[in-house]
């Protein structure tokens, strides 16, 4: 679960949706190096509490994290080994009737959020054709099922690719931050 400044929606509750923090307290969050990522997004700050995610890990679970791109390259550098998927809407006429379907977000939140999704199709899709970092699938959510599906066969590969080399877990369970020692909360 992610932590954020953004308000609450109705029908949200803290610590089941996000971790709704002040902006002061996030700042504080991030200066004690509680979070393995984190990245301000139309106009919100949102971030991966470490804790969370070493507790998962070493129970053996899977973790996926829903996170942007600057936050999978922050991701990338302290866990190489991780598996980024983006997934992303058909187009930015169907990201804009979504948002505005949900009847969530103001405005201006809609074109923050289409801007910035503008600008990560479009590195996506650079770096998709460069082969290149940080993304290792693109799926396209165009019918949830599909894409659902996909994201699950991507999922079951993954695992049966740890299964065989048990790597991955390893690196993931000792999480070391550059210049930082162990990486917690």
């Amino acid at each position: 679960m992610s932590a954020t400044t953004r308000t609450q929606r109705p029908g949200e509750q803290d610590g089941r949706e996000y971790f709704f923090l002040k902006r002061d307290d996030f700042r504080r969050w991030v200066a004690d190096g509680k979070f393995l990522e984190w990245a301000e997004y139309a106009g919100n700050l949102y971030g991966t509490p470490a804790l969370a995610v070493q507790c998962n890990l070493a129970a053996g679970l899977d973790v996926v994290l829903e996170i942007e791109l600057k936050g999978a390259e922050q991701m990338l550098r302290i866990c190489p080994d991780a598996v980024m998927i983006y997934i992303m809407p058909p187009s930015l006429e169907e990201l804009e009737r979504r948002l505005r379907g949900r009847k969530t977000d103001s405005e201006e939140a809609i074109r923050s959020r289409l801007i910035r999704a503008r600008e990560e199709m479009a590195v996506v899709a650079s770096k998709a054709q460069r082969g290149l970092p940080p993304l290792h699938y693109v799926i396209v959510n165009d019918r949830i099922k599909r894409a659902g599906g996909e994201l699950a066969v991507i999922i079951k590969r993954i695992r049966e690719e740890d299964e065989q080399t048990d790597s991955r877990r390893d690196t993931f369970r000792t999480l070391r931050r550059p210049g930082r020692g162990s990486g917690g909360a």
